[in-house]
């Protein structure tokens, strides 16, 4: 059985990712379920719990825009990107920095970075730290945007569900800023126009 806890209880919530535990709760966007970065057996367990194929990444979830350039190589447009629309319903793939161990990024070259405009979410990683986090749903189901929906999907494969309701039900949107070109991989709330905007 998944425990469920309230947004209340963080702390209980900080200790099982810190403990390599495996827990779902509501973003702007979908439910997401995540881990400790940095954990290959936080990370192991994530892949299983969701069916999810290793060819496929997973999000860096990160507190602070300060944080991404610890990560990745952000060129000039991709910080107009980030200045216009982070915290928010954005991921962005940049080049990853060597020093991103290959098995976080599942071999990949690439980083997928947010930040979350969700004030529980963010305060979960000012204190847990860096997760990766990715929805919180068994490979190829649909989204969940509840903590029913999540049990249906879950339950006894993840560790704790944090109690509430996304305030959407669209994913983010994805964009690659890994080349010089950028490059739509999935459109969300914020579309291609709104970037180009920025971009002008």
């Amino acid at each position: 059985m998944t425990k469920v806890v309230s947004v209340d209880e963080i702390e209980e919530v900080c200790n099982i990712i810190e403990c390599n535990g495996v827990v779902a709760f509501p973003t702007e966007t979908v439910y997401g379920v995540g881990v400790k970065f940095g954990s290959k057996i936080a990370l192991d367990k994530l892949m299983e719990a969701k069916n999810r194929d290793y060819s496929k990444a997973i999000t860096l979830m990160v507190a602070d825009e300060k944080d991404i350039e610890k990560y990745a190589f952000v060129s000039d447009d991709a910080k107009k990107i980030v200045q216009a629309f982070m915290p928010g319903m954005i991921t962005l793939v940049f080049k990853k920095k060597d020093t991103v161990d290959p098995i976080m990024t599942n071999g990949k070259e690439t980083i997928g970075i947010r930040i979350p405009d969700d004030q529980y979410v963010l305060t979960l990683l000012k204190k847990a730290g860096p997760m990766l986090v990715t929805s919180a749903n068994l490979s190829n189901h649909p989204n969940t945007t509840s903590t029913k929906e999540v049990l249906n999907q879950l339950d006894g494969r993840i560790d704790l569900v944090v109690d509430g309701q996304t305030t959407d039900n669209v994913a983010s949107t994805v964009v690659d800023v890994s080349r010089n070109e950028m490059k739509i991989l999935r459109e969300g709330k914020i579309t291609k126009e709104d970037i180009q905007e920025v971009l002008k």
